[in-house]
Parts: C-alpha cells; sequence; structure tokens
C-alpha cells in the first residue's frame, strides 16, 4: 500500500509530495554520499503509561531494518499527506496497539485522566514540537541521522495492549527509576531517540495524583 508524504526542505518549505519508500531510498542515498540529509518529514512520538506512571516501551522486531531488537518509544509513525499530527496519533495508537485514544489540551487532559475509565479509552497530550528533531536510525550498514518535523505526546492508558500489525515483539512496562538506571547500565538496549525523550520529557512522566 502507497503512503504519500508531505516532503519539506530544511526550513520548512513544503517541496512535494512523495511515496514514503521512494522518499526513504533517496534519502538514504544522500546520507551515504553527503553524510547528511537535505529534506525531511513530519512525524510522531508518543511514551505512554499506566496510572501508576510506569512507561510502555516497545522492543522493536529483530526483522526491521532499522534499530531492530532495541526497545523504543511506545508508538512511533509518519504523518501521512494532508493528516493532523493529532490525528496520526490516534490512528498509530489504533493500528499499532488496538485501542482508542483521544488528544486533549493540558488544562482538558490533567482533569481527563483523574475522571474517565482508562480501561476503555487512553487521554494523551502534546508536549512539544521541534522542527528540526535529528533522529539515530541504526542498520546493518551502519546508521544514519534524519531530520524530522516531530510532535511529542505523553499519555495515559490502563487497558489491553496487543500488537496489530506484527512489527514489534512486544512491549515491556518500566517505572522511571528503573528506565534511567537500565539506560545507563545497558544504553546499547534503547534507541537514540527514547533516550533523548526520557532526558527531554521526564517530568511528565509520572502517576495520576
Amino acid at each position: 500500500m502507497v503512503e504519500l508524504l508531505e516532503v519539506y526542505d530544511l526550513k520548512g518549505k513544503l517541496l512535494r509530495v512523495q511515496d514514503r519508500d521512494d522518499f526513504y531510498k533517496e534519502i538514504k542515498k544522500e546520507f551515504a554520499k553527503k553524510d547528511n540529509i537535505s529534506k525531511k518529514v513530519k512525524t510522531i512520538r508518543l511514551l505512554l503509561m499506566n496510572s501508576n506512571g510506569r512507561i510502555y516501551l516497545q522492543k522493536r522486531s529483530n526483522i526491521k531494518q532499522e534499530n531492530a531488537g532495541l526497545y523504543d518509544k511506545t508508538v512511533g509513525g509518519h504523518v501521512s499527506a494532508g493528516d493532523s499530527y493529532d490525528m496520526t496519533v490516534v490512528r498509530e495508537c489504533a493500528e499499532e496497539l488496538g485501542f482508542p485514544a483521544a488528544i486533549l489540551s493540558k488544562r482538558e487532559f490533567d482533569r481527563a485522566v483523574k475522571v474517565t475509565d482508562l480501561s476503555i479509552i487512553g487521554i494523551f497530550k502534546k508536549v512539544d514540537y521541534t522542527s528540526h528533531f535529528l533522529s539515530v536510525r541504526k542498520t546493518k550498514q551502519g546508521k544514519f541521522i534524519q531530520p524530522v518535523m516531530g510532535s511529542f505526546y505523553v499519555g495515559y492508558y490502563d487497558g489491553a495492549i496487543r500488537f496489530v500489525d506484527g512489527e514489534s515483539s512486544g512491549i515491556e512496562v518500566f517505572s522511571i527509576k528503573e528506565l534511567e538506571n537500565d539506560i545507563k547500565k545497558n544504553p546499547d538496549k534503547f534507541t537514540d531517540d527514547l533516550k533523548v525523550m526520557i532526558k527531554r520529557y521526564k517530568k511528565f512522566l509520572k502517576p495520576i495524583k
């Protein structure tokens, strides 16, 4: 199935709409030749917790071409052409984890997580946006660094999680202290993107009061 992405230059000017596979072939060739990439696409990243503040991490399948076998953020994905960041989080959550979710403002989020049955629906909020996040991808041929336009989310959900797309080997749950200790002792178990997110957004990774 063709997935179309909006492709931007590094200043944020829209260049074209392009098939995802073609885009990645193009930027990998560019990185191999120039050691940098001159184009970027829109992406989302989610760190999901249960109401006790324990963080769900996805263990990437060993058959993945990039960051194979590493622990990563709960959900990540590309924003398809014409879609919003928020819509992409909701869609990716349903497709990858198998449950519905709602994106709320900070004020609504703080109230909703206390009054919503989190075994039925996930409640998320946007915590950051950066127009130039550098995503590190490790492959068998080495690594490449991809600039992206990224929106970052955190949220809570207490229900069952099941991977729908088969591209993950499972979920593991960590407290923030356990995760920080494991990253310190075994840094090669985790993606570089996750390490950056834990440092930046630690203040959001806590139990519901």
